[in-house]
C-alpha cells in the first residue's frame, strides 16, 4: 500500500502512521529524515540539497522528488510506504504523480484526518498551562501562537490537496477527533475496502494470540467434553469391529448351510437315478420272462 496522510498539525498523523507501519509492514517516509539521510550518504541529490541548505535556501521540489525517488527504490519500500510531510502543495502532488507513473506505481489512498482547529488550540493551551504549573520547559514550537501560524500555513498551502485528490477519487476523510484506537479502526476499514492485505506473519501472530486466549478462556466443561471425545471415538471403533466380525461369521455359516443343502440335493438326485435304473432293469426282466413263457406254451 502507498498512502498519504493529510491533516493539520496536531491531527494525529504521526501516531497513525506508526500504527500503519507496524500493521502492514510498510515504511514511513519523512521528507526531513530523507533529506538528512541523503546528505549523510553523499548521493548526487543529497549533495545538491546540502549546498542549498548550507546557503539557507529552501530545497526545491525537484530535489525533494529526486530524494523520494531514490528512497522508494530501496528494498524495504517494496511493500509500500506512507509519505509524511509530502506533498505539501498541489505542484508537489503533481510531481509525485509523474514520479509514480514513471515507476509504474500507483497511489492507493489519501487519508484525511479532519479535526476541529478550535479544539486543537484549546488542547495546546491546556497542555502548555499544565506544563508551566509543573515548572516544566515548554518547547518553542509547542505553543498556541506557533500552532496558529502552522494552521494558517496548512490552510493556504496544503488544504487545496483535499480538493486535488478528491477529484481523482483517492481521498477518504476520517474524523480525527475520535479516540486514537477508533481512528485506527476507521483507517483500517477504509484500507481493507481499497484492497489492503496484511502480511501473513501479522495475521499468524494475531491468530496464535486469539487461539491462546480461546484456550485460556475455555471452561472446565469444554475441557471435559474434549477429553471424552477420544473415548467415544474408540468405543465406536470397537463396536464397528465387533459388528464386522459378526457379519463375517454369519456369512461363513450361511455359506456352509448352502453347501450342505447343495450336497444333499446332489445326493438325492444320484439316488433317484439309481432307483430308476433298477426299476428299468426289473421291468425288462419281467417282460422277458413273460415272453419266454408265452413261447414255451406254444
Amino acid at each position: 500500500m502507498r498512502i498519504i496522510l493529510l491533516g493539520p498539525p496536531g491531527s494525529g498523523k504521526g501516531t497513525q502512521a506508526q500504527l500503519l507501519v507496524q500493521r502492514y509492514g510498510i515504511v514511513q517516509l519523512s521528507t526531513g529524515e530523507m533529506l538528512r539521510a541523503a546528505v549523510a550518504a553523499g548521493t548526487p541529490v543529497g549533495l545538491k540539497a546540502k549546498e542549498i541548505m548550507a546557503s539557507g535556501g529552501l530545497v526545491p521540489d525537484d530535489v525533494v522528488v529526486g530524494i523520494i525517488s531514490d528512497r522508494i527504490d530501496q528494498p524495504d519500500a517494496r511493500n509500500g510506504f506512507i509519505l509524511d510531510g509530502f506533498p505539501r502543495t498541489v505542484p508537489q502532488a503533481e510531481a509525485l504523480d509523474e514520479l509514480l507513473k514513471h515507476k509504474h506505481l500507483k497511489l492507493d489512498a489519501v487519508i484525511e484526518l479532519r479535526v476541529n482547529e478550535s479544539a486543537l488550540l484549546s488542547r495546546v493551551e491546556t497542555r502548555v498551562a499544565q506544563m508551566r504549573e509543573r515548572g516544566e520547559e515548554v518547547r518553542l514550537d509547542d505553543t498556541p501562537e506557533v500552532l496558529t501560524k502552522r494552521l494558517a500555513s496548512y490552510r493556504s498551502q496544503t488544504e487545496p490537496l483535499i480538493h486535488y485528490y478528491s477529484e481523482r477519487r483517492k481521498l477518504s476523510t476520517i474524523d480525527g477527533m475520535m479516540a486514537i484506537d477508533e481512528v485506527t479502526r476507521a483507517i483500517h476499514r477504509q484500507l481493507l475496502a481499497l484492497g489492503a492485505v496484511e502480511p501473513k506473519t501479522h495475521g499468524k501472530t494475531h491468530g496464535k494470540t486469539r487461539a491462546r486466549s480461546a484456550v485460556k478462556a475455555a471452561p472446565a466443561k469444554t475441557a471435559k467434553k474434549s477429553a471424552k471425545k477420544p473415548a467415544k471415538t474408540a468405543e465406536k471403533a470397537a463396536k464397528s469391529r465387533k459388528a464386522a466380525k459378526k457379519a463375517v461369521t454369519g456369512a461363513k455359516k450361511a455359506a456352509k448351510k448352502t453347501i450342505k443343502k447343495t450336497v444333499k440335493k446332489a445326493g438325492k438326485k444320484k439316488a433317484a437315478k439309481k432307483t430308476a435304473k433298477k426299476a428299468v432293469k426289473k421291468g425288462a426282466k419281467k417282460a422277458a420272462k413273460k415272453v419266454t413263457k408265452r413261447r414255451a406254451k406254444r
